[in-house]
């Protein structure tokens, strides 16, 4: 995810966190406890001038393969 983030956004400031061991034994999780929940700190120029939803979606179109992996939750903090 951070390899896709960064090639797809060029972010100055990223942080991917994987939290799915919080979420273990709820609606989503893959029984593993890693994989499946993520919350991600991310600050890009792309996403200067842009609202709170376009740089969500520049973050999920980014992430899609990973989405389409499995992941459940993505938590997106744009800062």
């Amino acid at each position: 995810m951070h390899d896709a983030l960064s090639q797809r956004l060029t972010p100055s400031t990223l942080e991917v966190l994987d939290e799915s061991a919080d979420h273990a034994g709820h609606v989503g999780a893959n029984g593993t406890g890693f994989g499946t929940h993520f919350r991600v700190r991310i600050a890009s120029p792309l996403f200067t001038g842009q609202r709170r939803v376009a740089q969500h979606r520049l973050v999920y179109d980014a992430l899609q393969e990973f989405i389409d992996g499995g992941v459940h939750a993505l938590a997106i903090e744009v800062l």
